[in-house]
């Protein structure tokens, strides 16, 4: 019996979602977007769980679409659209409203929508072995998943335009120096840097963590005076939770506090 495409597990405070293809470079398939969005949605709803880990098995992160189903011709017109708007856009809706941090450990290849995958993920740590490109122009398309979104909003637009209309491979530091990944770490450390990033952040105070992630979003499609109004209601609401008078408590005691997400 074969192993799902996507799988899920959790550490810690911490869920795993692995893209299980590795014999296709983790490459989409209908079941892999599927348990993707399914296990994206069930770490939303696992109170116990508070970051989320993305990564690849084998020697590529994703290699976005299946190019032999490309070159086959199997998804007409009709149907990259049901992919798209059923599937992958589903993926891309659910990351945008997860209040969660989630964080793409790039292991390595990334191209075309495997990029778009990690960029779309709130923080990036990459293999010093991996290399990503926005590859859609090499097969005369444009991303179907957000891309041509998201990247502006990384690297400005005439990167992102630059990017986009060559096509060209970036090394893991290229990419660092474009602040499209966080760090480069050596690729034997990768899952271990990863996790010890994930884990710092799901030791914090669980609602402020979700606050923080909302806020700074709202802050980059909202006018000043909108922000402001949104962050006082959010403060004003977190000055009351457990979690701050342990917070406070724990700093006047001298002790590591204990964060219980209320």
């Amino acid at each position: 019996m074969s192993e799902p495409h996507t799988l899920y597990d959790t550490i810690g405070h911490v869920a795993v979602i692995t893209l299980n293809r590795p014999k296709a470079k983790n490459a989409f398939s209908p079941e892999m977007i599927t348990l993707w969005r399914e296990y994206l949605e069930r770490a939303r709803l696992d109170d116990t769980i508070r970051v989320i880990v993305v990564t690849g098995k084998g020697d590529t992160f994703c290699s976005g679409g299946d190019i032999r189903d490309m070159a086959e011709g199997k998804l007409k017109s009709w149907d990259m659209k049901r992919f798209l708007w059923d599937g992958v856009h589903r993926i891309v809706l659910t990351l945008e409203d997860l209040d969660k941090p989630v964080i793409a450990a790039i292991n390595g290849a990334a191209m075309g929508a495997g990029m778009d995958m990690a960029i779309m993920c709130d923080l990036r740590v990459c293999s010093d072995k991996a290399k990503l490109a926005e590859s859609y122009i090499m097969m005369g398309l444009v991303p179907g998943d957000g891309g041509a979104y998201f990247l502006p909003r990384l690297v400005g637009t005439s990167k992102a335009l630059e990017l986009l209309l060559t096509g060209d491979v970036m090394t893991p530091q290229e990419a660092l120096s474009l602040g499209i990944v966080n760090r480069v770490v050596p690729h034997d450390q990768l899952m271990a840097e990863t996790m010890k990033l994930a884990e710092k952040i799901a030791n914090k105070p669980p609602l402020a963590v979700r606050m923080m992630k909302r806020a700074v979003y709202q802050g980059v499609t909202s006018t000043l005076r909108a922000h402001l109004d949104y962050i006082s209601s959010q403060l004003s609401l977190l000055s009351e939770t457990k979690d701050h008078h342990e917070a406070a408590m724990s700093f006047l005691e001298k002790r590591k506090p204990e964060f219980s997400g209320e």
